[in-house]
């Protein structure tokens, strides 16, 4: 079982910057897929950002030029770093594994961004 623990969560004006982390207990150069995913209030959970065992990355089109998912495979931590935050961006960013067909969640961080 894979546990992540997520933070860097906060308040933030439009405009400005944040990075997520996501700790993993396990060595993430195993794990097949990471990701970011975020949930707005109302709203249904959303992929926002993904990184393969290979170091490929891919985005939703929304944070394209903004957003950049990297990993540190010595510390087993991946990144979400955001730039040019806007209000829309506010929402609880969850990281997330996928090993085989077991998917595992961290608790979430909450990401606030004012206009």
């Amino acid at each position: 079982q894979v546990q992540l623990v997520e933070s860097g969560g906060n308040l933030v004006q439009a405009g400005g910057s944040l990075r997520l982390s996501c700790a993993a207990s396990e060595r993430i150069f195993s794990i097949d897929v990471m990701g970011w995913y975020r949930q707005a209030p109302g709203k249904q959970r959303e992929l926002v950002a993904t990184i393969t065992s290979g170091s490929r990355t891919n985005y939703v089109d929304s944070v394209k030029g903004r957003f950049t998912m990297s990993r540190d495979i010595a510390k087993n931590t991946v990144y979400l770093q955001m730039n040019s935050l806007k209000p829309e961006d506010t929402a609880v960013y969850y990281c997330n594994a996928a090993v085989g067909i077991m998917h595992y969640w961290g608790k979430g961080t909450l990401v606030t961004v004012s206009s």
